[in-house]
């Protein structure tokens, strides 16, 4: 009983801290988030920051992964009520990552810039939301890219747009580039936008490709072959005139 009271605690300890730190990161800017300042905002001692985190950069690592983890959690909950319009779903997700970047900027900017072995648990999460999203564009027959070629194409932009915006005062920022850039991009990947005359054959030769795996009577090398078949179709433009 004793031991889980001590472990609560510290739990509880530890919320608090990063609650601080989030709060400073907030307020003040990357450059305020010190030992010092988040002992303080937190009334704790310094050393319990280290004990519990390490060092500064493992504070921040959890400030991050806080504050990122309550957003993924809010796209995956949104992402399970689907409109029907995986377009519409795609866009409503567009424009909640954008708000989410603008609305943290000090903590975007460190996520997006810092140097990291990889990304945290929480981006991670949140690509995988993106993917099931453009998963649903393909099932639906209207990409006319790869499924992977569309994730990091909408992930980069969304990314590069955000930077951008903040990157910018406030009073002198367009405020209809971030639909912009989307509508740029899903020109690019749905088969429906007026962008190229190969769509409509990029789009069934993509829906094909998504259910391969799944036809029946075709040996796993036959299946290689096919795939490499619609890869290459994919990859390689049609000739001017047919």
């Amino acid at each position: 009983m004793v031991g889980a009271q001590e472990a609560a605690s510290r739990d509880d300890v530890r919320a608090g801290i990063v609650a601080a730190a989030a709060r400073v990161l907030r307020e003040n800017g990357a450059d305020a988030v010190t030992t010092r300042a988040v002992a303080q905002a937190a009334g704790v001692q310094a050393p319990t920051i280290y004990r519990l985190f390490g060092d500064k950069d493992g504070l921040i690592d959890a400030v991050a992964e806080h504050v990122m983890a309550a957003y993924v959690s809010g796209k995956s909950a949104s992402a399970h009520e689907a409109t029907g319009d995986p377009v519409a779903d795609l866009r409503s997700g567009w424009r909640t990552h954008i708000g989410f970047g603008l609305a943290n900027p000090e903590l975007y900017a460190l996520m997006t810039t810092r140097g990291r072995g990889r990304p945290s648990p929480a981006t991670l999460a949140g690509i995988e939301v993106l993917r099931a999203r453009v998963r649903r564009l393909a099932a639906a027959g209207l990409l006319r890219v790869d499924e992977q070629r569309a994730l990091m194409m909408i992930h980069a932009a969304g990314n590069g747009t955000i930077l951008a915006l903040l990157g910018t005062p406030d009073d002198e920022r367009d405020p209809g580039l971030a639909d912009a850039m989307f509508d740029a991009v899903l020109s690019g990947i749905v088969a429906d936008a007026p962008a190229a005359p190969d769509t409509a054959t990029n789009a069934v030769t993509v829906t094909f490709a998504t259910v391969l795996p799944d036809l029946p009577g075709l040996s796993d090398a036959e299946r290689a072959l096919m795939a490499e078949w619609l890869r290459r179709s994919l990859t390689h433009p049609p000739h001017p005139g047919g």
